[in-house]
């Protein structure tokens, strides 16, 4: 519905059963992950959605296998994109096989593709992440101007009083808490903000990928 297009994947379904794990292992949310050709990889040569974990793995659809791809061993490079997170890819190629493999994106010494690929998050729980705020999808984090991130929330939430509130599992909620909020303590919209640098409101952060 977000008008990804996958490449070998995509229609991929879980079970109530997978949803329902609690503990670090509870599933949080949809991501993609794409292996993109080594040598130009603008090339997308296979795609699947998979499950992000509480604790930030990832997996298959069955909630605790590693994810597995149709496509001959070789080096790849790895992407991940989240519905309203930018997508991050690895700088280097990395050697699958029939042999699982970790790639840990949450690493600062695993390099990434571009410049800031990740946010730096740091306290108690220091890790890398994916900036939050892709509203739309589209591969931008944008405040204000034309296809902005900002305007969604607002919508969202009826469009007329800022201090309104809506439940559910929208893209407009940024902060991943059930709840999309426009103002007031732990709102979306300035997660937006955040990811832009906070002070110049026309500044656009985009997805580091080619």
């Amino acid at each position: 519905t977000l008008g990804y297009s996958f490449v070998g994947g995509g229609g991929e379904t879980v079970a109530p059963a997978v949803l329902a794990v609690t503990g670090n292992n509870a599933i949080v949310d949809w991501v993609v992950v794409e292996l993109r050709d080594n040598t130009n990889p603008s090339t997308v040569l296979g795609s699947k959605a998979a499950l992000l974990q509480r604790d930030g793995d990832v997996v298959a659809t069955n909630g605790t296998s590693a994810l597995s791809f149709g496509l001959p061993a070789a080096t790849y490079r790895v992407a991940v994109l989240h519905r309203n997170h930018l997508a991050a890819m690895t700088l280097n190629g990395v050697a699958l096989s029939s042999v699982a493999a970790t790639v840990d994106l949450t690493a600062s010494g695993t390099a990434t593709f571009g410049t800031e690929a990740r946010r730096s998050v740091t306290g108690a729980f220091p890790t890398q992440a994916l900036w939050s705020g892709d509203v739309n999808f589209d591969g931008d984090v944008k405040y204000t101007g034309d296809g902005n991130d900002r305007d969604i929330i607002l919508v969202r939430i009826g469009g007329a009083i800022p201090t309104n509130e809506t439940n559910g599992y929208n893209d407009s909620d940024v902060n991943m808490d059930g709840i999309t909020r426009y103002t007031g303590g732990d709102n979306d919209r300035d997660r937006i903000l955040q990811a832009i640098g906070g002070f110049v409101p026309t500044t656009i952060r985009a997805a580091q990928l080619p």
